[in-house]
């Protein structure tokens, strides 16, 4: 069977170089100050969507993410491995969400996509590590939910048969579709970019990364509509804007303190 599906995509600071100016005042992440990779479990997740969009032919595969206009890096990548399409949600409404707000924003463009038969994401973020986003978005549409994934086995009559990591073991479980599945960085990594597919992509940006008129390759825009990604504000999805960003997030940065080689987050309700 023909699947829709949507992938949950995150641009992630490197953990790797977090340095002094890593936080903000306000206690959020100073992501313009931090290099920006594709949220690796992400990664998992996009290589299951893709194997299932060679199992059943006719589906398609489309990366949804929230972030700035720069954000729009992560769709280009989903593009180059074999995705279809994409979508950023971008607005200075959805900046400090934490995952309430954000799995809220989420819902809100999933449910404008409309008719998706799963939708999948990385297990956590790695600048957050909280597992909460993809339940919470099941939650907010009404979705069957599956968690820790290692390996979407197959899709047919209407279930998704899933391979699952729990304490002890593996289980297999189907769930009816529509399904929420989030993919554990144990299942199988995601597949390279290929070369035809970057050539065919590079230079495909939102509407808030296109270059100046005038500039060059500023006429393909008009040629290939496939080199405009979907970009979409807190109007665009009909959000409720009391419950995106800083002012839709109950959870507050209290302190952060460095202990050793390590630090401490403490977090306190709003």
């Amino acid at each position: 069977m023909a699947l829709k599906i949507v992938v949950l995509a995150k641009q992630v600071p490197d953990t790797r170089n977090v340095g002094k100016d890593a936080m903000t005042a306000e206690g959020t992440v100073n992501r313009a100050a931090l290099p920006a990779i594709f949220n690796p479990e992400d990664l998992n997740a996009l290589e299951q969507a893709l194997r299932l969009k060679e199992q059943n032919p006719g589906s398609t595969v489309g990366i949804l993410t929230m972030g700035p206009p720069r954000a729009g890096e992560i769709i280009r990548q989903g593009l180059y491995r074999g995705a279809d399409t994409g979508w950023l949600l971008t607005d200075r409404l959805f900046a400090g969400a934490d995952t309430l707000a954000t799995s809220y924003a989420l819902a809100t463009a999933i449910k404008k996509i409309g008719d998706v038969d799963i939708v999948i994401g990385g297990r956590q973020a790695i600048d957050g590590d909280t597992a909460q986003v993809g339940p919470q978005v099941a939650q907010k549409l009404g979705l069957n939910q599956v968690t820790y994934a290692e390996e979407v086995l197959s899709v047919k009559d209407g279930k998704a048969t899933i391979k699952r990591v729990i304490d002890g073991g593996v289980e297999t479980v189907e769930a009816p579709l529509p399904v929420v599945i989030t993919v554990n960085g144990s299942a199988a990594p995601c597949r390279p970019q290929n070369a035809k597919l970057v050539m065919k992509y590079k230079r495909a940006t939102c509407p808030m990364e296109r270059p100046a008129e005038g500039t060059p390759y500023d006429y393909l825009y008009e040629q290939r509509p496939e080199l405009t990604l979907n970009q979409w504000s807190v109007a665009d999805v009909d959000g409720d804007v009391s419950q995106c960003g800083l002012s839709g997030s109950p959870t507050k940065v209290k302190a952060i303190t460095h202990e050793g080689e390590g630090h401490q987050e403490h977090r306190v309700p709003g």
